[in-house]
């Protein structure tokens, strides 16, 4: 018998990794998860944004408008912050992460200073904003490669049928 012949690149199954992370967000607008991986395809780490910890996501606000200190943004850490702080100091020189969205000037600070390499991402959907701008000059000028991933397929079922194992 051959063997199975549709199975998912490495890039979809790490990508498909950062996305079911972002599902344990509890952001009511905005899901991100992050998988940072390396030159021999294990995963280090993985994050997805959310409040730090300590912070009940009960008692800090998740709202979009009003004062930065009513807001979520003043108390929000961002997927790829986080896989980068849950790696809890381990060398992520040489990696890469995979992210949902193209990460924002703060996060691509955070990816330069730790030593990744190349950022895959499926959405750029800030393009041309000031701190989408400010990233990709960063990405630039530290030798930072940023892939948009190009997926097979829209959607990859997880299912949980102990029938289908």
């Amino acid at each position: 018998m051959p063997k199975r012949e549709d199975y998912i690149s490495w890039d979809e199954y790490f990508m498909g990794i950062a996305m079911l992370s972002s599902y344990r967000s509890k952001d009511p607008n905005t899901r991100v998860g992050a998988c940072i991986v390396n030159n021999k395809n294990r995963i280090m780490s993985m994050g997805y944004n959310g409040f730090p910890m300590g912070c009940s996501d009960d008692d800090f606000p998740w709202d979009r408008e009003g004062g930065e200190y009513d807001t979520k943004y003043a108390y929000v850490c961002h997927a790829e912050l986080n896989a980068i702080l849950n790696a809890r100091g381990a060398n992520l020189e040489g990696c890469k992460i995979y992210v949902a969205l193209f990460p924002c000037n703060e996060c691509a600070k955070a990816i330069i200073q730790c030593g990744i390499k190349e950022v895959v991402y499926i959405s750029d959907k800030y393009n041309g904003t000031p701190g989408n701008r400010a990233s990709k000059r960063m990405f630039d000028a530290a030798g930072v490669k940023y892939t948009k991933l190009n997926v097979q397929s829209e959607n990859i079922v997880i299912d949980f049928k102990t029938e289908n194992i």
